[in-house]
């Protein structure tokens, strides 16, 4: 039976000191920042809580079972939490960098191989022409488990940009004059050309692929190391520690649809919630998209995030750049569990993480557990985003 602590026993054994002791709390520092864009959406989140951050319990209803202890954190032999999507993964991963592959995303390239096996996937407009067709960028934490993944393709400035968050070496296969510079940057990682040729019956640009070995062998002949550098920003999403419901945030939107069709028209991107796994499945040029590498398994992801991007056109050809750096704080949607609610984002430079923002509070958002699409529209296209 819980025994509720008395007072004056206290005062008797413990002393007067002792018992001003427990009427006393640890502080809590509030962050004050606040959002200045005023065409930013005005998100409300009702409090967790009817008490204050200084507020404290009456010392009457303290039970001798309470502590002021953190809970202890859950761990697993040989494992630890993916800092790329807080699954338990082997140990002996933990300061390996991840790889970041440039997957072609025309329909002669599919069926793709590996995706599945991604942490998170981009999808970028590739070019203003050819009815702004996409390109995916995967970024594989667990790359020595991969058996062929792609096909790839060239790259573009911005997704140098975004390897560059999570330290990873960008695997592609050349690209527009337009890179060189980017390339030369001191963070900059990447292997370029050269990765397995599978004879697939089609063209040879559509036959590259990240092949068993291939990163292996392509680090041991570089100057790159395996493990994160003195370049890597650190921890990039924050996780929940409990399975995130959104429904309830006022401003929140029922979602279990999300068609980009009229964004990237080309390949008509579309997520669609899965009921029986709580995730959002990927669909381009009106089908489901499968995995062969794993017995057809769909791509689909516990996150989405859609960022509300600028860009500049580079030439006639349709080449560009994503203003992929960006404080203003402009807007976002977070997406999971069939709800999504807008946000802000903000990347304070070109190696520094892109970062996610509650608008009422400034604070950054958490989210849950599992793999992360992420979806860099285009501005004059972000009224265009269905989301029913």
């Amino acid at each position: 039976m819980r025994k509720r602590i008395n007072k004056k026993t206290i005062a008797l054994f413990l002393g007067i000191s002792m018992a001003a002791s427990l009427m006393t709390g640890c502080g809590k520092e509030k962050d004050t920042s606040t959002s200045t864009d005023d065409n930013t959406p005005n998100i409300v989140i009702p409090a967790d809580s009817d008490l204050d951050d200084t507020q404290q319990p009456d010392d009457n209803d303290l039970t001798d079972d309470e502590t002021d202890d953190p809970a202890e954190e859950e761990t697993r032999e040989g494992m630890y939490r993916s800092e790329l999507t807080n699954e338990w993964i082997d140990e002996s991963l933990k300061d390996q960098r991840p790889v970041a592959i440039m997957v072609d995303n025309e329909s002669i390239a599919l069926p793709h191989y590996g995706l599945t096996e991604a942490d998170i996937v981009y999808e970028l407009m590739n070019s203003t022409a050819n009815n702004r067709v996409t390109r995916l960028m995967a970024v594989v934490k667990d790359w020595g488990a991969i058996e062929q993944f792609g096909s790839i393709r060239s790259t573009r400035q911005t997704n140098i940009m975004l390897a560059a968050e999570w330290n990873a070496v960008l695997c592609h296969d050349g690209g527009p004059f337009y890179i060189d510079e980017w390339i030369a940057r001191k963070y900059s990682a990447n292997f370029s050309g050269g990765f397995t040729r599978v004879n697939n019956g089609k063209a040879y640009e559509f036959t590259e692929y990240v092949c068993a070995g291939d990163l292996e062998e392509r680090f041991s002949n570089s100057r790159y190391t395996t493990e994160y550098n003195e370049y890597y920003p650190g921890p990039h999403y924050l996780f929940s520690n409990t399975e995130l419901d959104l429904s309830d945030r006022e401003g929140a939107i029922a979602c279990t649809t999300v068609d980009l069709g009229s964004v990237f028209p080309h390949n008509g991107s579309k997520l669609v919630y899965n009921e029986e796994t709580g995730t959002y499945d990927y669909y381009e040029y009106g089908e489901a998209h499968l995995d062969p590498q794993h017995d057809n398994a769909p791509l689909t992801f516990k996150n989405l995030l859609l960022q509300d991007t600028t860009f500049a056109q580079l030439d006639p050809n349709g080449y560009l750049i994503y203003n992929a750096i960006d404080t203003s704080k402009r807007s976002a949607y977070y997406i999971t569990n069939g709800t999504a609610i807008e946000v802000v984002w903000s990347k304070a430079s070109e190696s520094a993480p892109t970062i996610y923002y509650d608008k009422q509070t400034g604070e950054q958002i958490e989210i849950n557990t599992g793999k992360t699409y992420v979806a860099l529209i285009p501005s004059d296209s972000w009224n265009k985003i269905d989301i029913q």
